[in-house]
């Protein structure tokens, strides 16, 4: 059996279905095998960046370990932004990168580069293996890595000689799983005496509360808490529940600010969260002054970084909110603690209205999701329409966004889309992109045609870069005639690929005829929405915290 055989095996034996990646030369073995192993599905994309965005959502949503490959040299240097977008999103990617045969390091060879020590800052583990004899022990040593304690991306390189050396009948070890990190019982108590002792208090939620909203929503209730949410962990708290204080940070509300602003909340409960700029406004010190701060997470590194944090809580978030509920409960004995929240729901409300007449973007946005089935999930690009995302579109199903404020990499969300709808094919996915993002990584339509994925791209077109636009015109009252082009027309291009699409220029243009039309495509269809919004998008306090450099 070649290595790369074994490498595939090992793979297959750990629950993975496809491998996203370009081949070429250098990983060409992997690809030959591939040949004989229909379990694994190779994704080709067009751009290893892109590819590494489909990993990072295949990783999200289903739930394991994504593969992602790329050559040595440009395909791997390629990759590195996405290794650090999934650094940033705690995803456990394996990038399987190829390397030079042993004897030609250093002469200068076709695609030369070490590059282990450039993925090393932007993953938990990044190795070159030279001897076919330690591929496997590596490989199971990264995938052990990437699943345990903080998940994350890893990275092996694997010279075209190691890949072909004859490893005979190898034992392949069995996959890795993550083990629980169970909160020091300590800890917890001492955060469920305070929280009733101390009286009225509000919880910030993270997207770390991903897979555990029933328990802080159960949480909340017991103790009629309002809830606020980080721009990044939009979706996952229902806008209509009586407790949603609203978004907080980056595009976020005016009823969550109002929350931190009440200084008769003297608890705040951190749940998930890193506490970084988008996630408090720009680091705004009123969110903790004069409270008493409490936070859950998985990572240690987390806790007193920006804010002094009085309880940190360190262990995986389901079971520090499964024992915290079950400690307050026996110490509240049923007593309900705080006032209702019912006063909330009327605060938050003000923030979610129905689209208007005017064709701007907010409008065409709720627009489009009234037409839209509501257990759809929007993978959220990066531009001026983000904002208008976060802050004005609804939540009318769990879990239904991914947005990648943290890392903000353009393009990010078309890839996201891919990976997405492969790791759950009966949902629906829309990707909300911009003509930025677009012309970075819009050949992945191609992608999803050929993988006859029904995905609908909506691409916002303003001939500009809109967020950098709006962005350097508050901070600087001028804008640069270079962040502007002429326009494209975007259905053009989608119509010379046979993709369906349609053009809207006006309201009437995003109707259910329309949206249903397009969401019926067998394969991926496109949804060009030309529009130049000059009104200033909800971008918070982003401008103010840019603007206060250079003073």
């Amino acid at each position: 059996m070649r290595a790369a055989r074994a490498v595939l095996e090992y793979l297959k034996g750990s629950g993975v279905r496809h491998i996203f990646g370009i081949p070429a030369g250098s990983v060409n073995a992997f690809f030959d095998e591939l040949c004989e192993l229909p379990e694994l599905e190779p994704v080709v994309a067009k751009h290893e960046g892109a590819a590494s965005y489909m990993a990072a959502a295949y990783a999200k949503y289903g739930g394991g370990l994504a593969v992602c490959i790329g050559c040595s040299g440009p395909g791997a240097t390629n990759l590195v932004t996405g290794a650090a977008n999934a650094m940033r999103e705690h995803l456990p990617v394996l990038f399987l990168t190829g390397a030079v045969p042993v004897n030609t390091m250093g002469l200068n060879a076709s695609q030369e580069l070490e590059v282990s020590p450039i993925f090393q800052p932007v993953t938990k583990y990044s190795v070159i293996v030279k001897d076919a004899k330690h591929l496997l022990e590596e490989l199971a040593k990264a995938h052990r890595i990437a699943v345990s304690g903080v998940p994350g991306p890893v990275h092996i390189a694997v010279p075209i000689d190691v890949q072909h050396a004859d490893v005979g009948k190898p034992d392949i070890p069995a996959g890795a799983s993550r083990k629980p990190m169970v909160p020091e019982l300590a800890a917890v108590e001492r955060a469920a005496r305070t929280m009733l002792d101390n009286g009225r208090g509000c919880i910030l939620v993270g997207q770390g509360v991903r897979g555990s909203v029933d328990l802080l929503v159960e949480l909340a209730e017991l103790l009629e808490w309002p809830i606020m949410t980080t721009p990044q962990a939009k979706g996952y708290i229902p806008d209509d529940h009586p407790l949603y204080a609203g978004i907080f940070g980056f595009a976020g509300h005016e009823s969550a600010s109002e929350v931190v602003s009440d200084g008769s909340y003297r608890t705040l409960l951190i749940v998930g969260s890193s506490l970084g700029e988008t996630a408090t406004n720009n680091y705004n010190p009123g969110l903790t002054r004069g409270r008493r701060t409490i936070q859950l997470d998985f990572d240690v590194t987390v806790f007193n970084r920006k804010y002094e944090i009085d309880i940190p809580v360190l262990g995986d978030i389901h079971l520090s909110l499964l024992m915290l509920l079950d400690e307050l409960k026996t110490l509240a004995s049923g007593a309900k603690h705080g006032e209702s929240g019912s006063s909330r729901t009327r605060v938050a409300e003000k923030e979610f209205t129905e689209a208007g007449k005017e064709y701007n973007t907010r409008n065409a946005l709720l627009s489009l999701q009234r037409c839209l089935p509501d257990d759809t999930r929007y993978t959220v690009d990066i531009g001026e329409f983000m904002s208008y995302v976060i802050h004005h579109m609804r939540v009318p199903a769990p879990d239904c966004y991914s947005i990648n404020v943290h890392f903000g990499a353009m393009g990010s969300g078309i890839g996201s889309a891919i990976g997405a709808k492969l790791a759950e094919p009966d949902r629906p996915v829309v990707c909300i992109t911009g003509d930025g993002c677009f012309f970075m990584h819009g050949m992945e339509i191609l992608t999803a045609r050929e993988l006859g994925l029904p995905i609908l791209f909506v691409v916002m077109n303003n001939a500009r870069l809109g967020m950098v636009y709006h962005g350097h015109s508050l901070q600087f009252n001028r804008t640069h005639p270079s962040f502007g082009q002429e326009a494209v027309n975007i259905t053009a291009m989608a119509e010379a690929m046979g993709i369906p699409s349609f053009r809207a220029c006006g309201m009437d243009d995003i109707s259910h005829d329309v949206i249903s039309g397009l969401m019926q495509a067998k394969g991926p269809a496109l949804l060009e929405v030309v529009l130049q919004d000059n009104n200033v998008p909800p971008m918070g306090d982003r401008v103010k915290f840019l603007s206060s450099f250079g003073k």
